[in-house]
């Protein structure tokens, strides 16, 4: 069986289930590589204009398959085919949800932090558990989380191996809503609907200027040139247009 089970529950939107139930959905190399891959599809198919990542009701992920660690040489995180899978994640172009419930550890928390929105049904817990095996988070967890939760909360929950539930998750930024769990994966579609509704190249455009935000010095970061490129597309005009006749605009992501 495949690790990850692909659907396109609505119009523009792509579903990634993780299939790794025995597993509690840990990310073993099969599934970062599947996952990668259907990424470069989605990214290439301009049908798909946003996409959610899912688990099951026991685990969004439970982070790195331990049963690949090896007993020596190169640490997992280290393998070619993980970084490139883990580049390809965060490279992503287009509107990337997650909708969590159950486990998010390890490498599942980190990838939550790849995701531009999070929903967390209110049975989901986060958390970094690695140090428990002498470990700690290698797929980009020391440097991100941080910068989401503040230093203190990082080296609280890498430190201790502690988790935080799902409304804790959301007062930290990790998370955008709680909702009840059987109502998080449709409100993540619904979510990710809205915004597959928009102009493909504005969101596009938005999800890059935000991200330059942890990239780059402000001064840098303030590209008003590109910004002003969005006046000269089709959509721009399609949005005027419809504004002025009171109409839903059609978008084509020109």
């Amino acid at each position: 069986m495949s690790p990850i089970a692909v659907s396109d529950p609505a119009p523009h939107v792509r579903l990634i289930r993780f299939q790794r139930p025995e597993a509690r959905n840990a990310l073993s190399r099969g599934l970062l590589v599947a996952l990668a891959a259907e990424l470069d599809r989605a990214a290439a198919d301009p049908e798909v204009r946003a996409l959610v990542l899912t688990g099951d009701d026991r685990a969004f992920s439970a982070g790195a398959d331990i049963k690949e660690m090896p007993d020596g040489g190169i640490p997992m995180w280290g393998q070619a085919d993980r970084l490139r899978a883990w580049k390809t994640i965060e490279r992503f172009p287009k509107p990337l949800l997650a909708a969590v419930n159950g486990w998010a550890l390890g490498g599942g928390c980190e990838l939550t932090t790849l995701c531009d929105i999070v929903i967390a049904g209110d049975s989901a817990r986060f958390g970094f558990p690695e140090v428990r095996i002498a470990a700690f988070p290698g797929d980009g967890g020391t440097q991100r989380v941080p910068r989401i939760v503040g230093k203190a909360r990082a080296m609280w929950m890498m430190m201790t191996g502690e988790t935080i539930d799902a409304a804790t998750a959301c007062a930290w930024g990790l998370a955008l809503q709680v909702v009840p769990a059987a109502e998080t994966l449709p409100h993540a579609l619904a979510m990710a609907e809205r915004i597959a509704g928009m102009s493909p190249i504005a969101v596009a455009m938005i999800k890059e200027e935000v991200l330059m935000t942890y990239q780059k010095p402000l001064d840098e970061s303030l590209s008003l040139e590109r910004k002003l490129l969005l006046w000269q597309t089709e959509d721009h005009d399609e949005g005027i247009a419809a504004f002025v006749e009171k109409r839903p605009p059609v978008f084509k992501g020109r």
